[in-house]
């Protein structure tokens, strides 16, 4: 007797799903919840998009022609300029998710003060994790100034990237979430 077993390729594993299979009524339930005709919600999910977009081209950019440090005339005042434009996109675009938030319909079950405070703890623990590595790094080292050229003397390895790896990627992401429950 003959045993075949099929294994998933890395690259061409979702090939071999049988998409017929799948049971949709989950997304159709999900449309109750989430309007994505509001232009609120569009907005956001494009700033959302656009935000990681934007500083990853940029410091790429940089690193390639040095045309910030040129244009302000240091690899600082660029690492700073870069620094400052990324805060006000994240405005931006905390503003827009925000505005999106109010306007979206909310499931009955979060409306209770068990899930408010769960929301908030969450919140405090990711706004815990951005401060602390912003504290850990400095503003250049927070604003990609290794694209500059501007390194740190010594690898950063105390709280909080002796608990987690990016730190900073998984404590904004929790003060999104937080956000939405509150």
């Amino acid at each position: 007797m003959e045993l075949s077993i099929c294994q998933l390729e890395c690259c061409g594993g979702l090939n071999n799903l049988d998409y017929s299979k799948v049971d949709t009524s989950v997304m159709v339930d999900l449309q109750k919840y989430i309007d994505l005709t509001d232009a609120d919600f569009c907005t956001a999910i494009l700033a959302i998009i656009f935000n990681p977009f934007f500083w990853n081209i940029a410091a790429r950019f940089e690193h390639k022609t040095r045309f910030l440090t040129r244009l302000c005339q240091s690899p600082y005042n660029g690492c700073y300029f870069l620094g400052t434009l990324i805060i006000l996109l994240n405005i931006c675009r905390s503003h827009c998710f925000t505005t999106a938030m109010k306007t979206q319909p909310k499931l009955d079950i979060l409306d209770c003060i068990t899930v408010y405070y769960m929301g908030l703890i969450i919140l405090v623990a990711g706004t815990v994790f951005v401060v602390c590595s912003f504290y850990a790094l400095g503003f250049v080292g927070t604003f990609l100034g290794d694209y500059f050229g501007i390194l740190m003397d010594t690898k950063v390895t105390g709280f909080p990237f002796n608990v987690m790896d990016n730190p900073m990627y998984w404590g904004s992401t929790a003060n999104h979430f937080g956000w939405a429950l509150l």
